[in-house]
This record gives C-alpha cells, sequence and structure tokens, in this order.
C-alpha cells in the first residue's frame, strides 16, 4: 500500500520561503510521476508541479514557475517542494501525490495535506 506523509508547512511571512516535504513508502516507485497539489479554501484543488521519479522531468503550473522547485532524493524516497518569494494567495492545503505509469493520468495516492499559510 503505497503511503505518502507530507511535513514542513507552517505560516511564513509573504517573500518568505517553506520547504515541503514528502516521504513515500509501500512500493517501488521508479516510474511513478510524483506531484504536488494545493486547494485554497472555497477553490477546487490545483495542480503546482510534478517531478517523474527515474527520469526527473519537471512540469509546473504557471502560477508557480520560478519560484517553486520540486525535487526528489531517491535514496531517502522523498519529494520536496521548495516554495520561495511566497505571495498570500499561495496560501492553502498542499497534498502530495502519486501516479503509476498506465494510470491514464489519474493520481490515486494522496498525502494528508499540510497547510501552508502565506501573510502580508
Amino acid at each position: 500500500q503505497v503511503q505518502l506523509v507530507e511535513s514542513g508547512g507552517g505560516l511564513v511571512q509573504a517573500g518568505g520561503s517553506l520547504r515541503l516535504s514528502c516521504a513515500a513508502s509501500g512500493r517501488t516507485f521508479s516510474l511513478y510521476t510524483m506531484g504536488w497539489f494545493r486547494q485554497a479554501p472555497g477553490k477546487e484543488r490545483e495542480f503546482v508541479a510534478s517531478i517523474h521519479w527515474s527520469a526527473g522531468s519537471t512540469r509546473y503550473a504557471d502560477s508557480v514557475k520560478g519560484r517553486f522547485t520540486v525535487s526528489k532524493d531517491n535514496a531517502k524516497n522523498t519529494e520536496y517542494l521548495q516554495m520561495n518569494r511566497l505571495k498570500p494567495e499561495d496560501t492553502a492545503v498542499y497534498y502530495c501525490a502519486a501516479r503509476p505509469p498506465n494510470s491514464g493520468g489519474a493520481w490515486p495516492y494522496w498525502g494528508q495535506g499540510t497547510q501552508v499559510t502565506v501573510s502580508s
């Protein structure tokens, strides 16, 4: 069973930085894509960034390009989201997700979420 556990959220002032971590277990993730999503109050969950576990290829939402960086540590089975120059509109619950190959684009595995609050 895949387990994803996020950590690293918190309260930060606008312009500050935070690093989120996602510890993955329960499977060999070499062919998986790992992603970050977020959900702000009253809004739908949205894609933030993703990274392919083996290839290392990355994708970002336009709203975070140039400010956020997704990375991974294969030895620790951990994915990271470095968030710089944070804005109040980045306030949301951030979720780690995993997408296996041949999933048809679905993200079946999710963490519990971690709150990020950016004050102005």
